[in-house]
């Protein structure tokens, strides 16, 4: 980190360093989720759901990017060894074994629910202490938030349209 920057900077920078860490190998595991849950969605609006999953997955790998960068200009070194992602995540990667449109979203819900947590974990950190991690974590939660609510939306489309079905 440049010397004006750890002058203004009141955030414990080996404990913000370990959770920018955290949420890097998050991003990964998430990146796999969508990217793998894209290719094997099987059922009702499978189409629909997989574009979804793809664009997702491109927003978690720039999230990563982003983690990343910063990462290194605080002084720290990302994560470099894959096989560390699930050992550093709190937020876990859920294989997809039932390969149901459904199944995936209600695992992806459940993973964007747990990031949001630990970008406003990470606002909460920085927040009048450190403007750029700031920033950068409250961009990617508006990005969650977003991803959260795409989830939920299909989960209620797909709830309307079985209550229709029943008519």
């Amino acid at each position: 980190m440049g010397q004006m920057a750890q002058k203004i900077s009141k955030v414990d920078h080996k404990e913000l360093l370990d959770i920018l860490n955290v949420a890097y190998s998050e991003e990964w595991l998430a990146y796999y989720q969508y990217w793998v849950g894209a290719r094997v969605a099987a059922g009702p609006m499978r189409e629909a759901i997989a574009a979804e999953f793809e664009k997702h997955a491109k927003e978690e790998l720039e999230h990563a990017e982003m983690l990343s960068t910063r990462i290194i200009e605080l002084g720290g070194t990302p994560v470099l060894d894959p096989k560390d992602w699930e050992k550093y995540a709190k937020c876990k990667y859920e294989a997809p074994t039932d390969e149901y449109v459904m199944t995936l979203v209600a695992q992806n819900l459940e993973a964007e629910r747990c990031a949001i947590g630990r970008y406003q974990q990470i606002c909460d950190m920085t927040f009048g202490k450190d403007y750029q991690t700031f920033k950068i974590a409250a961009h990617i939660l508006e990005e969650e938030l977003d991803h959260e609510q795409d989830m939920e939306d299909y989960q209620q489309d797909m709830e309307e349209a079985r209550k229709h079905m029943g008519k």
